[in-house]
C-alpha cells in the first residue's frame, strides 16, 4: 500500500515539475514574439506638421476683415453673466465693455477693481492684444483675476471683437496682410511660371494625350472651397 501511494504521489510531483517548466519556456517563448511598444505612437506622414506644431493662428487682421458682428454678439451671450457692454452700464463681476477696443488696459472703466496683472500690462486694448486675451486670460496676463478659460476658434475671437469694435469704439479695422507679390517664390508644390511656358512643343507634340486628359479633368468635382 505504501509503495503505491509512494509511486502515485512521486507520477503527480513529476507531473507538476513538467507543467512548470513548460509553463515557463512557453511564457519567454511567447514574450520573445511580443513585439515591444514604440517610444512613439503612430506613423510621421512626410510633409505633414505635428499638431501644435508650426503655423501658428491666422493673423486677426485677416480674419476681421470678413468677421460677422452678429455671431459676435451670439457669443458675447456666454459674457453677459458677467460684463455689461451698453454705454453707461454698471460693472459686474467684471467691467462694463462699452467702448472697450481702444481703451487702456487695466484702467478704463471708472469704479471696477482690475487685478495687479492687468494693471502692470500697460498699452491699450488693440485688435491684437483683444485676440491674445480672449485666446488665453491667464496667458495674456498671469494672475489675472478672470476665470473665463478663452475662445479657441479664431473665428469666434475675430466675430466677438467685431461686436465689441460696433458697441461704443467704432475704430478701421487693421488692413490685412497683403498677398504675395507676383515674382515672389511660389508656394511649395506649385510649378513656377517659366515652366509652363517652356513646353509648348512638348505640348504639340503629343495631342493625342492631351485629348486624354481633358475628359478626365472634367470630370473631376470642383475641390470644396474653405
Amino acid at each position: 500500500m505504501d509503495d503505491r501511494f509512494n509511486t502515485i504521489a512521486g507520477w503527480v510531483l513529476f507531473s507538476g515539475v513538467v507543467g512548470l517548466g513548460l509553463t515557463s519556456i512557453s511564457s519567454h517563448y511567447f514574450t520573445a514574439d511580443k513585439p515591444h511598444r514604440p517610444h512613439e505612437m503612430g506613423y510621421a506622414i512626410e510633409g505633414v506638421e505635428a499638431e501644435g506644431a508650426g503655423g501658428g493662428d491666422v493673423p486677426i487682421a485677416t480674419l476681421l476683415a470678413s468677421a460677422d458682428p452678429a455671431k459676435g454678439e451670439a457669443i458675447f451671450a456666454k459674457c453677459a453673466s458677467c460684463h455689461t457692454i451698453n454705454e453707461g452700464g454698471a460693472n459686474g463681476i467684471g467691467p462694463n465693455l462699452h467702448g472697450v477696443v481702444g481703451e487702456a488696459i487695466g484702467q478704463g472703466v471708472a469704479g471696477f477693481a482690475f487685478s495687479d496683472a492687468l494693471k502692470g500690462k500697460g498699452g491699450e486694448w488693440t485688435f491684437d492684444n483683444l485676440n491674445e486675451w480672449l485666446k488665453s486670460p491667464k496667458a495674456f496676463a498671469p494672475g489675472t483675476k478672470m476665470t473665463f478659460a478663452g475662445l479657441s476658434k479664431p473665428e469666434d475671437r475675430a466675430n466677438i471683437i467685431a461686436y465689441l469694435n460696433t458697441q461704443g469704439s467704432n475704430l478701421p479695422l487693421p488692413a490685412a496682410p497683403a498677398a504675395p507679390a507676383a515674382g515672389e517664390a511660389p508656394a511649395e508644390g506649385a510649378a513656377p511660371a517659366g515652366d509652363a511656358a517652356a513646353k509648348p512643343a512638348d505640348a504639340a507634340a503629343k495631342p493625342s494625350e492631351g485629348a486624354a486628359a481633358a475628359p478626365a479633368a472634367a470630370a473631376s468635382p470642383a475641390a470644396p472651397a474653405h
